[in-house]
């Protein structure tokens, strides 16, 4: 749902200010990010504690603490990765919904409908009686998540300046690092607190969610959604307010006839259908699959896990956790001074093969220190919390912001709401299936397992080196013959006979070049 404006020429053109005003409504929307964030890092702490698992995981709290149980099996449960992964799957459907939302009711609204929904599955999970009740909070939990990927992303991007639109964009990126880092340390301490720790824990999502909702009445919409729903007035007061000055009539201009080409296109599903389509599509939502087959969230779920099948003790593997959360959060701001600089795509390659070297040098020395039965020596236990931290420095600056800065980039106006949601909606199922499957792999592939993600970071880096283009510097609007039409392969998708821009769009260009 909803219309990413972009002006005609670059985008350097339009005259703004980093107003307080556009801080703040990024500062108070990038609470969505925490959400997340701190849901990702709570699950995998919980599932490490033995009160938890005695109440919802009985039998997984037998083979964890069974003397002679196999330590690659100990926490394989369908049931205790169904509580992981039903949140992906209800976000998968929940965005659908939010995308039409956004569009219909803004999208400041759907921000607001993901905290409630957010708050209500923390309020499950925290007097949760059984497990039903638990992965109902999950659900809930999931369909926040949905609404808020769908929504802070779109609002961020529309409400900043556009030379400052890739660093704040990436602040939502950052604040699922920081929702991490804090579950991780809430964890760390509540894993000491018998019988209602985990409680604790799972209640403590509702604080990001009630920041996120009070926070939300204090914030403007953006002007293209005001302007998207007929309230032009509206939208032009909004813009002169959040870009501090009072020249902002070009830019309106634009934010005008982007919505008016976006409004003419029926069908933006059916657009991506079409060939011209294909080459933005592919790259669009494969960042994604990429994104999660770095094994990025096989780390942030289970890493508490992860470090107690190396035989660290509770605690010692919670600790663990917020060493990798810190270096999460620390190397992301990378990202937001070197991506405009670097460019995407060296990005991407540099922090694939670090994350390789990583996962191979962790699953040659789980390969000869962990059998079933031992465990890793102390010192060398420290050595592969090392090389997770290596890993996750390598992930934070490249694929965990620029898979979603990329597929935001990469379609045409008329295809881009559509083709984002395809985006989201690729990296919730991928997300599902890989923390569904996870525990169950680690059972049957053991120290493999790190191979198996090492493979996926030498495919992707033929892939970006090969076939993504780079969009570093390209305006929007001019990513089709700029960077598609020139591309050695997915130029072929861009012959004469093949391109069939809506006749609509044509017509207001034509209308609007007098005028520009």
């Amino acid at each position: 749902g909803g219309v990413i404006a972009t002006g005609s020429g670059s985008e350097q053109d339009f005259p703004a200010k980093l107003t307080l005003q556009v801080f703040i409504c990024t500062a108070i929307a990038a609470f969505g990010g925490l959400m997340f964030g701190y849901d990702i890092g709570i699950s995998g702490g919980v599932t490490g504690m033995d009160d938890f698992l005695l109440k919802f995981f009985p039998n997984v709290y037998v083979k964890k603490n069974h003397a002679h149980e196999n330590n690659y099996c100990k926490f394989d449960d369908e049931y205790l990765q169904l509580f992981t992964s039903s949140l992906y799957l209800a976000a998968i459907v929940a965005s659908g919904g939010a995308s039409l939302m956004c569009k219909k009711y803004g999208r400041k609204p759907t921000m607001q409908a993901a905290s409630i929904f957010f708050f209500i599955g923390a309020i499950l999970n925290v007097s949760a009686m059984n497990l039903p009740m638990l992965i109902l909070g999950r659900l809930f939990l999931g369909a926040g998540v949905g609404c808020g990927n769908q929504a802070v992303p779109l609002f961020i991007t529309e409400i900043s300046p556009p030379k400052f639109r890739g660093g704040l964009n990436i602040c939502f990126q950052l604040l699922i690092t920081v929702g991490i880092l804090v579950a991780n340390c809430v964890n760390y301490f509540t894993s000491n607190i018998k019988n209602y720790g985990w409680r604790i824990s799972l209640g403590g999502a509702a604080v990001p969610a009630v920041i996120l909702l009070v926070g939300s009445f204090a914030i403007v919409e953006t002007p293209t959604s005001l302007i998207e729903r007929g309230k032009k007035e509206k939208g032009l007061k909004t813009l002169k307010r959040i870009r501090g000055v009072d020249d902002v009539q070009k830019e309106f201009e634009e934010m005008v006839r982007a919505t008016e080409v976006a409004n003419q296109i029926k069908h933006p599903f059916r657009e991506l259908m079409k060939k011209p389509s294909i080459p933005p599509m592919i790259c669009g939502t494969i960042i994604h699959v990429f994104q999660q087959f770095t094994g990025i969230n096989v780390v942030m779920f289970y890493a508490p896990v992860l470090f107690q099948t190396m035989g660290f003790g509770s605690s010692a593997s919670l600790l663990s956790a917020v060493i990798t959360g810190t270096v999460n959060s620390l190397s992301t701001v990378i990202a937001i001074f070197t991506v405009d600089k670097a460019g995407r795509k060296k990005l991407l390659v540099f922090g694939a093969l670090i994350c390789m070297v990583a996962q191979c040098t962790i699953g040659v020395i789980l390969k000869k220190y962990l059998t079933e039965t031992s465990k890793v020596p102390n010192s060398i236990a420290k050595v592969v919390v090392l090389l997770i931290c290596v890993y996750v420095n390598g992930f934070a600056w490249s694929w965990g912001p620029l898979g979603w800065l990329i597929s935001s980039e990469v379609f045409p106006l008329e295809t881009r709401t559509s083709g984002y949601f395809f985006a989201v909606a690729t990296n919730m199922l991928c997300t599902f299936i890989i923390a569904q499957a996870f525990l169950s792999m680690l059972c049957h592939m053991r120290a493999y397992i790190y191979f198996f993600f090492a493979a996926w970071l030498i495919v992707m880096s033929i892939f970006v080196m090969a076939m993504l283009p780079e969009t570093k510097g390209v305006p929007l609007d001019e990513m089709v013959e700029r960077v598609w039409k020139k591309h050695w392969f997915w130029k072929s998708f861009f012959k004469s006979s093949d391109i069939e821009r809506p006749k609509a769009m044509v017509q207001l260009e034509h209308q609007e070049k007098p005028n520009q």
